[in-house]
């Protein structure tokens, strides 16, 4: 049986599972192996994924038919594409990369929201040899791979967790609970949670220092102090995913992971029938790294 996870607002979790639809034209994946971020939590309940469509963005498997630029049929590939929730996919040629034998299509599939999120933030923010970076939520799926990235960068890395516990195989150079007791300015944040600790974050920034605003998971506002934001110039930058270099961004992340220079955590495995566990275990933050689900019974 082909399967799929859709949207569908009338019930408690605002997904279902259902038999999915056939798929074809562009690059067709059997998928295999799906990543649940965060954000899909949220396009389940937000209205920007249309009931009955499926939800999902990370998937990883087996190219069953192919397009103009699209790799061979049988090539291992991992993904950015929507609907990714499904048994089979349709993705673009530009946003999959090739996953060779010795990779786990299960950790292929973590790579795609949280992993470019991660690459492509430090990139905008010029982090190189000689930056200090503090990440924010490094205990997440972003914040795990923005760590590890900025540390291969050359860069001086703290990482921000929320327990001692959480922050156990981070590759930082420094891992502190919160933010108390930071002194030191850094040139760039990556920030994971918002709210109160964003705006203490702005304080640590050095002048012309930049926090790259990736996610929001406290879920609080952030107040900043009068006059926080007179002085040196810094910013503070929204971001969103570039979809147009995916394909070889994701080339570049599954090299690190090959290579064993980039690791994936997975803190929760199961199958896509799961999803109300997975779903409830990363609201609770229960999971350290990522969640993947399995889309082969």
């Amino acid at each position: 049986m082909t399967r799929a996870l859709v949207v569908d607002p009338t019930q408690p979790d605002g997904v279902r599972l259902t038999e999915a639809p056939a798929v074809d034209g562009g690059v067709v994946v059997d998928a295999h192996f799906a990543a649940l971020n965060l954000g899909d939590l949220n396009d389940a309940r937000s209205g920007r994924v249309p009931p009955g469509a499926a939800l999902g963005s990370d998937v990883a498997g087996l190219v069953v038919s192919t397009s103009e630029g699209g790799p061979p049929v049988g090539s291992r590939v991992v993904a950015l594409t929507a609907g990714a929730f499904a048994s089979r996919v349709v993705v673009a040629p530009t946003a999959l990369a090739l996953v060779p034998d010795e990779v786990d299509l299960a950790r292929a599939a973590a790579l795609p929201v949280a992993g470019l999120a991660a690459l492509q933030s430090l990139r905008a923010a010029g982090v190189g040899p000689g930056s200090r970076v503090l990440v924010t939520g490094a205990s997440g799926g972003v914040g795990r791979f923005a760590v590890a990235l900025a540390s291969l960068a050359g860069a001086t890395v703290t990482a921000s967790v929320g327990s001692a516990a959480r922050g156990r195989g981070l590759t930082a150079d420094q891992v502190v609970v919160g933010l108390a007791g930071l002194t030191t300015p850094v040139d760039v944040v990556i920030d994971n949670v918002g709210g109160p600790q964003l705006a203490a974050a702005w304080e640590l920034l050095a002048p012309g220092g930049t926090i790259q605003s990736i996610g929001w998971s406290s879920g609080e506002p952030a107040v900043f102090q009068p006059y926080s934001t007179v002085g040196p110039p810094k910013s503070l930058t929204s971001f969103l995913i570039d979809t147009r270099t995916a394909g070889a961004d994701l080339a570049e992340l599954v090299a690190h992971l090959a290579a064993g220079r980039l690791a994936v955590e997975i803190g929760w495995q199961g199958d896509l029938s799961d999803y109300a566990e997975a779903a409830k275990a990363l609201r609770g933050r229960q999971v350290t790294g990522k969640a993947v689900l399995s889309l082969r019974p």
